[in-house]
């Protein structure tokens, strides 16, 4: 296909995407100033000098009155507020002044027209041009043919509102990493303003992590001094969990296995009650956020509700109170597990536990039966971490009735109520048991075993599920 000369705008409009709600950052992002001028307006310019014309999409046109955007850009509202990117790029497909629609978010500051360029000259044969970086693909700087609207239609009647979720039906050409980085080396493209501080490196012009030659992120590392062995640091995200269209809470955690840790949050708060309910999630794993989908409502009183950021430790997690316990059934699970097989489930977790080892700053949670761990997940965060395996449980419908649960940090009230909520007989700490814990723990008959370590353990609540060898009784 012959390339357009680097001089010449392309026959392209332009969609910049301004509909989100700013909730990380906490106020209007669009509208904050980088370089003495609105960070919207800083993007329309990049994407004006390069494309024949361009449109503002927002559920706030009002937000734009003081953003001085250039003469000529349009401003168009969602034709339905708050239905997510795919929204913006239906109500952009549907006013595009061309063919093609350049889809741009409203935070991306420091777009270079080199990649722009490198996705129109990928587009032979093509409905989606669609970079792929190292984090997955990059849906909100990327090409879409005015073709794929009836695609988008049918995926927001269905309740989605993901961008990628279109794309197993359209025909995606993707550009890899490897020609990306020959016109963009740090990938600053695809640099987002999504919180307070990463609002202040673009306004101090910090550049993301450096790479070494073969394209990895060159990482700070720690070494101890007398072992001379390299450390590396444990990873933390802001994470938004949203289910049905609502944003239910942000939790700093760990950026990997970030489905399994929004779904086992939602089974733990009561939101998700019907596996057959269950339709699916959608992972931005590099903006943080995480989509939940159910035929099961959101309660009202969480639609209205002010999020808030929880900590993975700490304050713990959730909506929770003491009022929990009073609607939560008793276990009443019969299973009786030997002393040694606890043991040896510790073990096993500890060794499959990699992230801990290798940062030292990681808290492992695993799921047992019969002796055998089943599954290992690590978070920064203990509850994050339980969360993860139960989320992998309930997704996968792994029978947890009968199963031990294992963590290495302590069992606190909120653990006590997930285990029970899963209705998870025996959870085995390598550490401390809380007052509370227990308290609530012998209320609804969950076992609580703490100090797993050094040949002793401790069982707090329901000891007659623990079995001890035959020489230890006599």
């Amino acid at each position: 296909m012959e390339k357009v000369h680097s001089t010449v705008r392309l026959p392209v409009t332009a969609a910049v995407l301004a509909g989100g709600r700013s909730m990380r950052m906490g106020v209007d992002k669009t509208m904050l100033p980088i370089d003495g001028e609105p960070l919207v307006t800083r993007v329309v310019e990049s994407v004006g000098a390069l494309c024949e014309h361009v449109v503002v999409v927002t559920n706030r046109p009002e937000a734009l009155k003081d953003a001085a955007l250039p003469e000529g850009v349009r401003i168009l509202q969602d034709e339905v507020a708050y239905q997510g990117p795919l929204g913006g790029l239906a109500t952009a497909l549907e006013s595009a002044e061309d063919d093609w629609v350049l889809a741009v978010a409203a935070d991306m500051p420091w777009l270079r027209a080199e990649v722009v360029r490198l996705l129109w000259d990928a587009r032979d044969g093509a409905q989606v041009v669609i970079p792929l970086t190292e984090k997955g693909s990059e849906p909100l700087l990327a090409l879409y043919h005015r073709d794929c609207l009836p695609a988008a239609r049918k995926v927001l009647e269905s309740g989605r509102r993901r961008v990628v979720a279109i794309l197993p039906s359209l025909k995606v050409v993707e550009v890899p990493v490897t020609e990306l980085r020959s016109v963009d080396p740090e990938l600053t493209s695809f640099v987002n303003v999504n919180t307070p501080d990463d609002l202040s490196d673009v306004r101090d012009g910090t550049a993301p992590l450096p790479r070494s030659e073969e394209g990895r992120d060159v990482r700070v590392s720690v070494i101890e001094v007398g072992t001379r062995r390299p450390r590396g640091m444990p990873s933390e995200r802001a994470v938004t969990i949203d289910m049905n269209g609502t944003e239910i809470a942000t939790v700093q955690a760990t950026p990997d296995d970030l489905e399994e840790m929004a779904v086992g949050f939602l089974v733990a708060e009561g939101l998700l009650t019907d596996r057959e309910a269950f339709l699916g999630t959608d992972v931005d794993a590099k903006r943080g956020l995480v989509y939940v989908r159910s035929n099961e409502a959101v309660p009202d009183d969480l639609v209205y509700r002010r999020r808030y950021i929880t900590a993975g430790c700490g304050k713990g997690v959730t909506f929770a109170s003491l009022g929990h316990t009073l609607g939560l059934e008793a276990v009443t699970s019969d299973e009786v597990v030997d002393s040694d097989a606890l043991y040896d489930m510790m073990g096993q977790m500890s060794r499959q536990a990699v992230s801990y080892r290798d940062t030292g700053g990681m808290h492992a949670c695993a799921l047992g039966r019969d002796g055998r761990v089943l599954l290992v997940r690590e978070d920064v965060g203990r509850h994050n971490a339980v969360d993860k395996v139960l989320g992998r449980a309930w997704i996968d419908r792994i029978p947890v009735e009968g199963a031990v649960l294992l963590t290495t940090g302590r069992i606190s009230y909120e653990m006590a109520v997930k285990a029970a909520k899963a209705r998870v007989p025996v959870v085995v700490s390598r550490t401390a048991v809380t007052d509370l814990a227990a308290e609530v723990a012998a209320a609804v008959g969950v076992t609580l075993v703490g100090y797993a370590r050094g040949g002793k353990l401790v069982v707090y609540t329901r000891p007659d599920r623990v079995s001890l060898p035959e020489e230890d009784v006599s």
